[in-house]
């Protein structure tokens, strides 16, 4: 695929086209039959009885099988909860991005995950911060050899104004620009210890948000497989395709306004990912 063909092609929000019929929490509903309440009384009964169970084996397997039982209260009071399973996460970064992964499949997944929500950042439309990400992410080699394509895509004047951006890439005034990934999974396809392929499953937030915003942030859903190579200590990209989906139906949810979106954008940020 060419770089930047993932936002190439404007999309509207998809729905069925059914209705749904919200019933009152209390009273009769519309229809004048009276609410039934006991099954939903019943189900949160069960559900509260799970949690408790839940909550009890995670208090009974905390320690981790300690025997000693002639401690203070305070030293039990201060014992670690049961380790997360899975190898430490990465506690280096470099141009925000993390680095440092285990030469592992786990560390592979998250290397591949974190690059793929660089690399799909409004970040990318900035020159300085897109050699930043170009190089952290990229082995050196090939981060050299691919600058200038990114460059003449991200910088191209007829893309930049197809998606609504000024020719810095910059979003106009009273509006804002989001380009967010947001990870669904990731799978290993093949592993040598100093090569790996993964693919990494995600959904995609692109557009403008704002008033008179013609480019509104729309959803789509893609597949990107990354081949990484070890270099220097850590994973790093050496080359990725990309494919539409798998794509879910889309529910009937009203979509949100323009300030609800820019409110929303501003106020969550993203996460880092480690297995």
């Amino acid at each position: 695929m060419s770089l930047g063909d993932e936002h190439e092609a404007s999309g509207g929000y998809g729905g069925t086209g059914q209705t749904r019929t919200r019933l009152p929490d209390t009273g009769p509903d519309p229809y004048g039959t009276p609410r039934r309440r006991s099954s939903s009384r019943s189900l949160v009964t069960v559900v509260g009885v799970v949690v408790l169970l839940i909550a009890a084996i995670a208090f009974a397997n905390r320690g981790g099988g300690d025997s000693d039982t002639g401690g203070s209260g305070s030293d039990k009071a201060s014992s670690a909860a049961t380790a997360p399973s899975g190898e430490r996460p990465v506690v280096s970064k470099a141009e925000g991005i993390p680095t440092g992964y285990a030469r592992n499949e786990q560390g592979a997944q998250s290397a591949a995950t974190n690059y793929g929500i660089a690399l799909g950042s409004a970040d990318m439309y900035n020159t300085e911060k897109r050699h930043a990400i170009v190089n952290t992410v990229y082995a050196p080699d090939v981060a050299a050899a691919q600058l200038p394509a990114f460059d003449q895509v991200y910088s191209r004047a007829s893309f930049l104004e197809k998606i609504g951006l000024n020719k810095d890439g910059a979003a106009p005034s009273g509006q804002t620009f989001v380009s967010r990934v947001i990870p669904v999974g990731t799978k290993v396809t093949s592993f040598s210890g100093s090569t790996a392929t993964v693919a990494l499953w995600y959904t995609s937030l692109f557009g403008l948000s704002g008033d008179g915003s013609k480019n509104p942030v729309t959803e789509s859903w893609y597949t990107t497989t990354y081949q990484l190579k070890w270099v220097d200590g850590d994973w790093k990209i050496t080359d990725f395709t990309q494919e539409d989906g798998p794509v879910p139906v889309g529910r009937d949810q009203r979509a949100s306004t323009a300030e609800d979106m820019t409110k929303a954008v501003e106020e969550y940020g993203g996460y880092t990912y480690a297995r």
